[in-house]
């Protein structure tokens, strides 16, 4: 089959498109013909060294979106999604034509997406997900302030917070591309600056802050949370380490939550795509706008979109 694979860490530069074997499938497994698989920043990362626990040789990528073609009689022919924090890392991953998965990591994909769209959806929506309703508890009528909106993980966290019946408070250094769900559904914008605190303020505050950002953005989100506000951060963007004004901190009896849905593998990541399919297939949820494409033969380019900073989702097309 047809893949793209890294042998050393670096640049998208170091990425091969080269014929490498087929897996094989086993009792406790199946094969997926990948249709669509997006590239993420994560993925970018993974190449050029990020992660410690990926060895090459490697196939990158995370999501996917495919048809089973061998295990399971009830499986075969079924349109499937997925996404973890192991494909691609610790196992070969959805850049390639076909992918081996663990027979309980199966999902079916919501019927009314496209290949396209159901692969751009994955590690967005989870990490959204794990931090807004399993880690923050966020419920019905509560505010909660997005920093990093215009993103991928951002929009996937409105939509989220607004299935849920929450007034959503969209913070950037710029708004969310008109034709995306986030721009019709974000109750209003502030821009990321020195003034966006006192702005928050007059908003009323939130009971949640979802940092996409993290680290240049921290102390301005632990600023905009109410009393026993929750505030969560998956990144660290600009700044490893931080500051910030203890007393103050534990005054407002702030909960602060670390978010991480690398650590969940494809089996760990079924339970939430399948939570996710209703969302999808009732349209309360919509899917992310497709910037670019890109062939498999083209995907070093992809990688390069997306390491420059493309907005939108890229997506590699077999």
């Amino acid at each position: 089959m047809k893949a793209i694979q890294f042998k050393s860490f670096g640049s998208p530069e170091v990425l091969e498109h080269l014929s490498v074997s087929k897996p094989l499938c086993d009792s406790d497994s199946a094969i997926v013909q990948v249709k669509s698989a997006s590239v993420n920043p994560s993925d970018v990362k993974n190449v050029s060294g990020h992660f410690e626990h990926t060895v090459p040789p490697r196939i990158p990528g995370r999501d996917f979106s495919g048809v089973v073609v061998d295990g399971p009689a009830e499986w075969l022919g079924a349109e499937v999604w997925g996404t973890g924090g192991d494909i691609g890392f610790t196992r070969d991953g959805s850049h390639a034509e076909f992918i081996k998965l663990p027979v309980g990591a199966l999902v079916r994909k919501p019927a009314n997406i496209s290949h396209e769209q159901a692969s751009a959806i994955g590690v967005n929506f989870v990490v959204a997900w794990l931090g807004t309703v399993d880690y923050a508890k966020l419920v019905q009528g509560e505010t909660i302030a997005v920093i990093g909106v215009s993103g991928g993980v951002g929009g996937a966290v409105t939509q989220i917070a607004k299935a849920l019946g929450c007034r959503v408070i969209g913070i950037d250094r710029s708004a969310p591309l008109a034709e995306s769900p986030a721009a019709r559904l974000i109750d209003a914008y502030l821009p990321l600056d020195e003034t966006t605190q006192q702005r928050m303020k007059e908003l009323g505050g939130a009971d949640v802050v979802y940092d996409a950002v993290g680290g240049v953005a921290f102390e301005a989100a632990l600023g905009l949370v109410k009393r026993r506000g929750r505030v969560v951060e998956i990144s660290a963007t600009g700044k490893r380490r931080v500051d910030f004004d203890l007393i103050d901190f534990y005054h407002n009896e702030t909960q602060l939550l670390g978010v991480d849905s690398a650590k969940l593998g494809v089996l760990e990541s079924a339970r939430l795509m399948a939570a996710l399919v209703d969302g999808f297939e009732s349209a309360k949820f919509e899917p992310p706008v497709i910037a670019h494409r890109y062939s498999l033969e083209q995907a070093r380019e992809a990688y390069e979109t997306v390491a420059g900073g493309a907005r939108g989702r890229v997506v590699i097309n077999m």
